[in-house]
């Protein structure tokens, strides 16, 4: 078995590293659909409830009848082998990975009316055959 220096094993710890990004609100990394059913009560919890779980929203927005909703969101994507080859990655790379998303509808008086957490598959392309 060959010996591998230092400096080979920081390359590539540090290629595997820039491989991975997120993007988003944190806390909703660990979180899953059933997890988020065990703190957050439709008719029950609150604005300021929701917010010391969650933070502040990415985006509030308003329905036509004036209910305020807030959306979270939370993407974790990791370079796919094509990335990591020179000059073939110009023409195209692709990364892909998991998005978390939790919208939540507050009714009039700032209880939660619905909310609905979401998970999905993402592919993010570059290059130049991939826009």
């Amino acid at each position: 078995m060959k010996y591998r220096t230092p400096a080979y094993s920081l390359f590539i710890l540090a290629l595997a590293i820039s491989g991975c990004a997120s993007v988003g609100n944190e806390t909703l990394r660990a979180e899953t659909e059933t997890s988020v059913q065990g703190k957050l009560v439709e008719g029950k919890t609150t604005k300021s409830e929701t917010k010391a779980l969650f933070g502040t929203a990415l985006k509030t927005a308003f329905t036509d009848g004036g209910l305020e909703m807030w959306t979270y969101e939370f993407s974790k994507v990791s370079a796919d082998v094509v990335s990591f080859i020179p000059i073939v990655n110009l023409f195209g790379a692709t990364a892909s990975g998991k998005k978390k998303e939790l919208v939540v509808l507050f009714d009039s008086t700032g209880v939660i009316k619905r909310y609905a957490m979401s998970e999905s598959d993402v592919t993010q392309k570059t290059g130049i055959f991939n826009n």
